[in-house]
């Protein structure tokens, strides 16, 4: 039997690695938690952060110093997505369910859709596309929790970074969306098993 893939997208604090591991303590079966941060450390230093390379406007692409150029970074990202994705889809094949903690955008410097590259390697498996997200001001409020960013303070870069993840994350289109900042992790949880109970989620 084939196991269900639920792909949880959205942006930095959003709150997906919390509902990812509230999916893998509450829902029946075994949950494989297959996200973006274990692929970026897998990633070869030189070509981080891989599939982690943020929305960026074309005049701001800047070449990082011991690291691959920005258009050999973009070259790369196809092959990175699809191999995160084809992981999740080999555990899905093998009977485990797999909740994935991932961001798609197509703000780089040439169209990529990534997330036709996703729905492509998932070819023929149950799977749910759950945008995550949340208002602006809760991801801010996150951001200096965790990290001591404040929007009032922060860097340009870093500053106009966060609303172009915020308004990418907002232009898919997903299965089911879940707003963080109005539901608990537990909710999210409920709308997904709900989800699930309901229908096949989307057979690729």
């Amino acid at each position: 039997m084939l196991g269900t893939i639920v792909a949880l997208s959205g942006p930095s604090r959003a709150g997906k690695s919390t509902i990812a591991a509230r999916i893998q303590d509450t829902l029946d079966g075994i949950w494989m938690h297959i996200g973006m941060d274990l692929h970026i450390q897998a990633t070869p230093p030189r070509y981080k952060p891989g599939v982690g390379l943020r929305p960026v406007r074309l005049e701001d692409v800047r070449d990082v110093d011991g690291r691959v150029s920005y258009a050999d970074l973009v070259d790369a990202v196809p092959a990175f997505y699809a191999s995160l994705y084809a992981s999740a889809a080999a555990h899905a094949r093998n009977g485990l369910n797999v909740v994935m903690d991932v961001y798609h955008h197509d703000n780089y410097s040439r169209p990529l859709d990534t997330l036709g590259i996703a729905k492509r390697e998932l070819a023929g498996l149950r799977t749910l596309f759950v945008g995550v997200n949340a208002p602006l001001d809760a991801i801010w409020d996150r951001r200096a929790q965790t990290w001591g960013q404040h929007r009032e303070s922060v860097e340009e870069d870093v500053r106009r970074a966060v609303e172009m993840h915020d308004a990418a994350a907002r232009a898919l289109t997903y299965d089911i969306e879940l707003d963080t900042a109005k539901l608990s992790p537990d909710e999210c949880v409920g709308r997904i098993a709900r989800r699930l109970a309901d229908g096949p989620g989307t057979i690729l």
